[in-house]
């Protein structure tokens, strides 16, 4: 009996595990988090009070106040069973990072102590060296820091108290992804309060971006998965022909809910609500074995912090139900790949939505500045939106099956295409359709569903808040809302500028508006596309219009350090020009070594298994065709199979060694650009010519004598 079919027999004798209840979720909600409520209950009330305003207000963390917040933090993780504390980060691995210490300290007297100090809290050291620094660091210089985050709440899992840390080098720089997201929130922030404060508000003291990421994963049997090295160790298949049932019947999507699939989400939800995490949706997704979990907006802060925590508990979980979690953009070609949604808004510090037509006059007006923000910054800083989609993983799938092409294009559908239509133009639409003026007072209010959905969209607005498509189901949100953030904050800084000259030159608001808002939608009007992104025409009429297409990471990626896309962090204070060059080469050497890994691997699946398989297959064919000649005089159907696998064998013999020489080639380079390059043109097309022979062989060698699991075993046994 094979491995395979030994697993497989296992699958089928086993029992759905009992599903978990849900009752209790009142209870467990947040009960390990270190809330404001905790906090609120437990720290002195000028403490608390100070610790509030850092949280809510962003104002400086008052030192004298860490050690009592220590203490208190110190004595609820040990009453919830935590014997350690972590510094919890994110570096550019695009992981979370931890390092455990004890609540110990020795007495002096041969005895130890629980202790936790405000310095401990604050700050932690460790090792620079060993994360992807992009130069900032040497190997031989280890210091760096991480900094306690107040901002979001630290909490218990296990028995680890996790604080929540910004991750910097000892000459400053940040060496993380949550730096500049705080960095691009307060710039967004600036910049929009200028516009509120010409609009008269004059109460709001903050803007926030606020982020709902829905997560896409597959589920394999983890018995299946461990005889498959390629996805144990690159998370995707290498070779694999599709199934004879794929997602054609569309029979999936929303379908009803494995049970033992159902009991894995259960705990997951379980996990997730103990931590404060709002899970809110789960379903079957559009091809066979892939789910969706999306929690409920919140800010795009906690939602980063959240979703870090979402992926690691997904992969935790997974083989506690005998299933390994797969997140890879596209781990089986030919079906649905999956991404993370990235629903994006902002909002002021009393909660209104400023993406929200509303239901004013005022509001109305409010949010056409905005929208029109929102379609420059789309417009003028794609580029540096698509760096926020970068990944080898991506590459794979951006451009069908549900994902939107690498240009950047907005949606708006028709109702409000009609709008900006009516602004520039002062086109009059049939009845049913809305036209409007500009003048704040004769705005009408607007519903909220404004379009229908456009799956095909990169940044679709869907009737209060864009969603951003294009972002891979591994990836961390990060950069993407650093991206969003830092380009609306320039828009926004080009916008308030010319309407605050305007005002404080005698013009009137209203009449600033008027003459500002037709010229900017029809300088940025290119932007808009409401038709099927899918279309083999869209990418010449995106050329026409002047929008670049961007199709893989390293294309993307050589625009890093281009003037233009320097100057929107550089402006924004969100990134230095030597962290912009760090991160360069940090994703290039990510994309290559990915790259490089999938090649290596690929090459000794083929020498270890594949090309075993089919020789034993063709010893066992040949001897068939000797048998059959003797006993019929004749075997001339057998002889064409044999020479059929013989062609693909033979084949697969000379495309394996021209892997090996493209992984060589890219091993001497030592320039990251070059490296990036290589891994793209080179040792990319020799996988897929490998791999062309490779699942050419699947469908020859008989079932029992092939080594890995099928497409079909992968994909259907839950």
């Amino acid at each position: 009996m094979t491995a395979r079919t030994e697993a497989i027999q296992q699958i089928a004798q086993s029992h759905c595990p009992h599903l978990s209840l849900t009752s209790e979720i009142d209870s467990i909600y947040g009960c390990d988090v270190f809330s404001l409520e905790v906090l609120q209950k437990r720290l002195p009330k000028p403490v608390f009070k100070a610790l509030k305003a850092t949280i809510n207000k962003g104002e400086l963390l008052d030192s004298s106040i860490a050690d009592t917040v220590a203490c208190v933090m110190k004595d609820w993780a040990i009453a919830k069973g935590a014997t350690h504390y972590t510094h919890w980060f994110q570096p550019m691995t695009g992981l979370t990072a931890e390092k455990h210490d004890a609540f110990l300290s020795t007495t002096g007297e041969g005895r130890m102590i629980n202790e936790f100090s405000g310095k401990m809290l604050i700050c932690g050291e460790p090792d620079a060296s060993s994360f992807p620094s992009g130069g900032i660091r040497s190997t031989f210089e280890a210091r760096g820091y991480t900094a306690w985050d107040p901002t979001v709440p630290a909490f218990v899992i296990g028995t680890t108290l996790h604080i929540p840390t910004l991750f910097y080098s000892y000459s400053g720089e940040a060496l993380d992804r949550k730096i500049p997201l705080l960095r691009s929130i307060s710039a967004l922030s600036r910049q929009a309060l200028r516009i509120l404060r010409l609009f008269g508000n004059e109460k709001a003291t903050f803007v926030k971006p606020n982020v709902g990421p829905e997560q896409e994963y597959f589920l394999v049997d983890r018995r299946l998965a461990v005889l498959r090295p390629d996805i144990m160790l690159a998370g995707r298949t290498l070779t694999g022909t599709p199934p004879a049932k794929g997602q054609e019947m569309e029979d999936h999507y929303f379908g009803s809910i494995p049970e033992r699939v159902l009991a894995f989400m259960q705990d997951v939800e379980h996990a997730l609500f103990r931590l404060g995490i709002p899970a809110k949706t789960r379903h079957n997704e559009v091809a066979p074995g892939q789910f969706e979990l999306a929690p409920i907006y919140e800010d795009a802060n906690a939602a980063v912090d959240h979703n870090m925590i979402m992926m690691n508990l997904l992969h935790q979980i997974a083989p506690k139900h005998d299933f390994v979690c797969l997140l890879h953009e596209k781990p089986f070609a030919g079906v649905n790949g999956s991404g993370k949604h990235n629903n994006w808004s902002i909002s002021d510090s009393e909660g209104n939505n400023l993406l929200d037509p509303g239901s004013t006059p005022l509001d109305n007006a409010q949010f056409l500045v905005f929208l029109a923000a929102v379609l420059r910054a789309v417009h003028k800083h794609s580029a540096v939106l698509r760096l926020g989609t970068v990944g080898a993983g991506n590459d794979h799938r951006l451009g069908a099956n549900e994902a939107p092409p690498a240009i950047i294009s907005v949606y708006l559908g028709d109702m409000l295409t009609d709008v900006l239509d009516t602004i520039m133009n002062g086109v009059k639409h049939a009845p049913g359709r809305t036209s409007m003026e500009i003048g704040v007072s004769l705005l009408p209010p607007l519903p909220v569903d404004l379009s229908d959905r456009n799956r095909t969209s990169p940044f679709a607005f869907t009737g209060n808040k864009f969603e951003f498509r294009a972002v891979g189901s591994s990836q961390s949100i990060s950069p993407v809302n650093i991206a969003l953030n830092t380009a609306m904050a320039c828009a926004l800084d080009d916008i308030a500028t010319e309407l605050e000259t305007a005002v404080a030159g005698g013009v009137a608001l209203n009449t600033a508006l008027q003459e500002l808002l037709p010229r900017l939608f029809r300088e940025h009007q290119a932007v808009v596309f409401n038709g099927n992104g899918y279309s083999s025409d869209w990418p010449e009429e995106a050329a026409r219009r002047g929008l670049p297409n961007l199709s893989t990471t390293v294309e993307a990626l050589e625009h890093y350090s281009s003037p233009e896309v320097m100057e929107v962090f550089l402006r924004q204070n969100v990134l230095t020009e030597r962290e912009m060059l760090a991160r360069q080469e940090i994703l290039l050497d990510s994309y290559a070594k990915s790259v490089s890994i999938e090649g290596a691997l690929l090459l000794d699946m083929v020498r270890t298994r594949i090309l075993p398989a089919a020789l034993g297959e063709q010893t066992r064919l040949a001897d068939t065709v000797l048998k059959t000649r003797s006993a019929l005089g004749e075997a001339e159907a057998e002889e064409a199979h044999l020479a059929q696998l013989r062609e693909h064998t033979s084949a697969l013999f000379v495309t394996q060694k021209s892997l090996e020489k493209a992984l060589d080639s890219q091993r001497v380079e030592k320039d990251v650009h070059n490296m990036a390059h290589i891994a793209r043109d080179v040792v990319l097309p020799a996988m897929t010519a490998c791999r062309e022979h490779c699942d050419a062989l699947e469908r020859m060698v008989s079932a029992a004598a092939w080594p890995l699991p099928s497409y079909a075993e992968l994909l259907w046994l839950h």
